[in-house]
């Protein structure tokens, strides 16, 4: 019979657990369903896909030393970066204090207080009570509330969510810094090539300009060419100029980036290397859902847990709130007698509330957590979509710079010949300066053509690794079906 009841009372015991485990409120995250491709439609080949096994620190790939050290600096120095990295400490001890709300808060108390009352006073003392009283208080105080309901335990969930929403999001300030930083080197490598350019035509024409003055001293120029010459040498200086300026100002921008001090911003010189023109290309068996490992999806996505998991806080208001109190100590009008057993005193104390009446206030709580929840599911489905449409104009643009770079040299190396055949003939009497300047102008125009279509290939490469999130591996790649 003993043991039909432990068996009773084994299996009552179990069920309780059993029901108090499933009373957790609120609904369970489940990742939305995406209807997601499985492949990139992009052509491959071999090299290609070698040179695309990058790590996160793809920039490696433009083999340029100076640019992996600006890269680095960055990385250490930033403003946003340090923003983001003490945006994470924050949440993180957010999380520490939501996690000590579900253990008992202990705490001790200490007193000692002297008072005198009146004796002639509106209710004056008996005469065998002195009026000096002494008290002394000592006591250790303990609380804590039942989680019954998984109120706690949600607001603990939703923190923990929290934590890796801010931690997705330095991993986003970070990949954007990274892209920006090259960028923004690229269009300075850039801006310094199309100023020796210019300076190139520049000479060229001081030194036509020279030979034209030789001219007019013998009778052989006449005076309105030579001021024609002179207004050519002007123009190109005043585009040098402009190209000086738009130098200056990148590279100020690129200096505050690195996060340097006002005083390097002021006076240090930022160094150029020689950045290669890589092509990359996304190997055709890279899964398609890698792509949902790029921070700020992951960013989007722990939003949304952590609202879901607040839908569960705010439907817990539903239910009671059971609290249990006590302390342990003693009282004493004399200190000599505050640790003798009569003077000990304990409490032991529970407390139950149940909401009754609130106006409705509960319902439009969970109302509003529900809403909110239901927000960052649409923003999360359609920062998924905006990805894979940035996946997209990353492998077009990247695919047409190659083109128009292809091109833009095929043309710069045609006006290069041009240019020289016109400079002989001009030289022979053949061609007029009218016919020369043209030719000049057109041959220039295409070098700094061709300079751009260079720096929007290696940006096209960066925005394509931001696009993915940051490089992959090998072993990404095998992992396609």
């Amino acid at each position: 019979m003993s043991n039909v009841k432990r068996n009773k009372k084994a299996a009552g015991m179990l069920l309780m657990s059993c029901v108090l485990a499933a009373c957790t409120s609120g609904p369970d995250y489940k990742r939305p369903e995406l209807a997601l491709p499985e492949s990139w439609p992009a052509k491959q080949d071999a090299a290609a896909v070698q040179a695309s096994s990058a790590t996160d620190q793809w920039w490696h790939l433009y083999s340029d030393a100076v640019l992996d050290q600006l890269e680095d600096e960055a990385l250490a120095h930033n403003a946003d970066i340090q923003v983001a990295a003490a945006h994470v400490l924050e949440v993180r001890a957010q999380l520490g204090i939501t996690q000590a709300d579900q253990f008992p808060q202990v705490s001790a108390n200490a007193s000692q207080s002297r008072t005198k009352a009146s004796t002639v006073g509106t209710f004056p003392l008996p005469s065998y009570i002195p009026p000096t009283q002494n008290f002394s208080h000592v006591s250790l105080d303990a609380s804590y509330e039942l989680d019954l309901w998984g109120k706690l335990r949600r607001a603990t969930e939703a923190a923990r969510a929290d934590l890796l929403s801010a931690e997705s999001a330095k991993k986003t300030v970070r990949l954007t810094l990274t892209t920006q930083v090259a960028q923004q080197y690229f269009t300075l490598v850039s801006l310094d090539a199309q100023v020796a350019a210019v300076k190139r035509l520049l000479a060229s024409r001081q030194e036509r300009l020279e030979l034209n003055k030789l001219q007019l001293g013998v009778g052989m120029l006449s005076e309105y060419d030579l001021h024609q010459a002179e207004a050519d040498v002007a123009a190109v200086q005043s585009q040098l100029s402009t190209l000086d300026l738009q130098r200056s100002k990148q590279e100020t921008a690129l200096t505050l980036l690195l996060g340097r001090s006002p005083r390097d911003v002021m006076a240090s010189e930022l160094h150029r290397g020689s950045p290669s023109l890589p092509v990359v290309t996304v190997p055709e068996g890279l899964p398609s859902d890698l792509l949902l490992r790029r921070p700020d999806l992951q960013d989007a996505e722990q939003r949304l847990v952590a609202l879901n998991a607040r839908i569960g806080v705010a439907r817990a208001q539903y239910f009671p709130s059971i609290s249990l109190t006590s302390y342990l100590g003693s009282e004493s009008v004399a200190f000599s007698n505050m640790f003798t057993k009569p003077a000990s005193i304990f409490q032991f104390a529970g407390n139950v509330t149940q909401p009754i009446f609130d106006a409705g206030r509960i319902g439009f709580q969970v109302d509003a957590a529900e809403a909110r929840r239901d927000q960052a599911l649409i923003q999360y489905k359609q920062a998924v979509a905006s990805a894979f449409g940035d996946v997209r104009n990353a492998l077009s643009a990247q695919e047409s710079a190659r083109q128009v770079l292809t091109y833009e040299t095929t043309r710069s190396d045609a006006l290069q010949q041009a240019y020289k055949q016109a400079e002989l003939r001009y030289q022979a009497g053949i061609a007029s300066r009218l016919e020369l300047l043209d030719v000049e102008r057109n041959y220039l125009q295409a070098q700094l053509n061709r300079l751009d279509a260079e720096r929007a290939q290696r940006s096209a490469v960066a925005d394509m690794f931001k696009a993915l999130g940051g490089g992959w591996k090998n072993q990404d790649v095998a992992k396609a079906p």
